[in-house]
Parts: C-alpha cells; structure tokens; sequence
C-alpha cells in the first residue's frame, strides 16, 4: 500500500513515515500491542470492525492471540495515507 514509506520513528515510537510525516506506529506494551495511525478520524472509521478490541482516540490495541485483522490493517493504512495525500 505504501511502498514509498520509509521506518524510522515518530513520537518515540517505531513508524513508517511518508515524505517526514508518521504513517503508522506501533508499540508493545506487557499485555497487549497498540497500533497508532496517528488519526482519530481513522481509528473512528475502522472501529465498527473492530469489535470487541480496545480502542482510544488514536489507539488500537490487540495482542498476539487477537490480531487486527488484514483487511482492517490494509483500511487503516489506506485512509492514513489519503490523509496525508489530501
């Protein structure tokens, strides 16, 4: 989806950033992972399929066992990267 996304950091987080601008970040905490689209608007877009996971304002967070699911990752990014495309 973002071949042209580079790793790096954001927000003392490892990220894929796009042209100096985070795009997706993640981090483990001890009981679960949390993906960061750096986006309320999309974590708000994506959260009627993702019953069930805990989410905050720009936050999901899964575990190993309960992984988001491909095709709402591939969503995540796709309305990330036209964000920051707009």
């Amino acid at each position: 989806l973002a071949p042209e996304a580079e790793e790096g950091t954001s927000y003392g987080m490892p990220a894929l950033r796009l042209d100096g601008r985070p795009l997706v970040g993640v981090t483990a905490a001890a009981k679960h992972l949390s993906l960061f689209p750096f986006s309320p608007a999309v974590v708000e877009a994506v959260a009627p399929d993702l019953d069930g996971f805990s989410l905050s304002k720009g936050t999901i967070r899964f575990t190993v066992e309960r992984q988001v699911p491909d095709a709402v990752l591939e969503r995540v990014v796709a309305l990330r990267l036209a964000e920051l495309r707009a």
